[in-house]
């Protein structure tokens, strides 16, 4: 019984901790909420996206604008958000940095999913499905037909920097000697210009490359030899700006509307000719 006071101050200690803890993750959650890049955006009302060319996921066409299935998804995003999107042209290579030091909200360009990026960013679920293939030189890589063939040090292999394509080719042509650009028209040139044997890129670009200089160009494998998901890319602590991207993927993807976009733009060419 005498120890009932020290016990009662115990317990009163005990609540007084607990409380503390609620009030400081009450107010931990509210600043969290305040520096959602979604509450940011709300309030600028301007969406701001990073991505960079690749076909048909972004292109200009004729006047200069932008068009393609990502610029489709981002401006339907900012749309449904009720905000304007405003597109932050970026290469590649510096996509990751540019995004984590705040000079766009989020990168929706095509980005695979992989281990090593989200370390260092978060990914929302996958909104879409891609995979590498190749195009290859007639000259240069007559009889290939098959991604041995193509893994021999004497073949040289075009590949975008900083893209997943590196890392497929890395992986299943590891013997091959790869030539890396900033841009993917650079990495196409590269083999028709008879510099490299193939070009590294995600599908269907690498068909509709073989379509167009079919005298230079083939395919020699007709199938992608991997598979990715894709995602949107946003800085990591933001539970609340990856919930709202989550949802709205979900949302398009029900309706429909991811499905009919992607069809447009990867099994069809009727925008070819808008391109610059």
């Amino acid at each position: 019984m005498k120890n009932r006071p020290v016990f009662q101050t115990l317990l009163v200690f005990i609540a007084l901790l607990m409380l503390a803890g609620t009030v400081a993750a009450g107010e931990l959650q509210q600043k969290l909420i305040q520096e959602s890049t979604i509450d940011q955006v709300m309030k600028k009302g301007v969406l701001r996206v990073g991505m960079d060319t690749f076909v048909p996921w972004a292109m200009r066409d004729k006047t200069g604008k932008l068009i393609g299935f990502e610029i489709d998804v981002a401006t339907r995003l900012a749309a449904d958000m009720g905000v304007k999107v405003e597109f932050v042209p970026t290469k590649w290579s510096g996509i990751i940095p540019a995004l984590l030091t705040g000079k766009f909200d989020v990168i929706i360009g095509g980005m695979g999913i992989i281990p090593s990026r989200n370390l260092k960013i978060n990914f929302t679920q996958p909104y879409d499905y891609s995979g590498m293939s190749l195009v290859a030189s007639k000259k240069l890589a007559a009889g290939f037909q098959s991604l041995e063939d193509f893994n021999r040090p004497d073949v040289v292999l075009a590949v975008k920097l900083g893209s997943t394509s590196v890392m497929a080719a890395k992986r299943y042509m590891p013997k091959a000697t790869l030539r890396q650009f900033d841009g993917e028209a650079q990495i196409f040139q590269e083999v028709i210009n008879g510099k490299a044997h193939a070009a590294v890129a995600s599908a269907p670009t690498p068909a509709f490359q073989a379509i167009e200089h079919p005298d230079t160009l083939f395919l020699p494998i007709k199938d992608t030899f991997t598979k990715e998901p894709i995602g949107f890319a946003v800085r990591k602590g933001d539970a609340d700006t990856l919930n709202f991207f989550n949802n709205w993927i979900q949302y398009v993807a029900a309706e429909g509307w991811l499905a009919e976009r992607k069809a447009y733009w990867f099994m069809t060419q009727d925008w070819k000719a808008n391109l610059q």
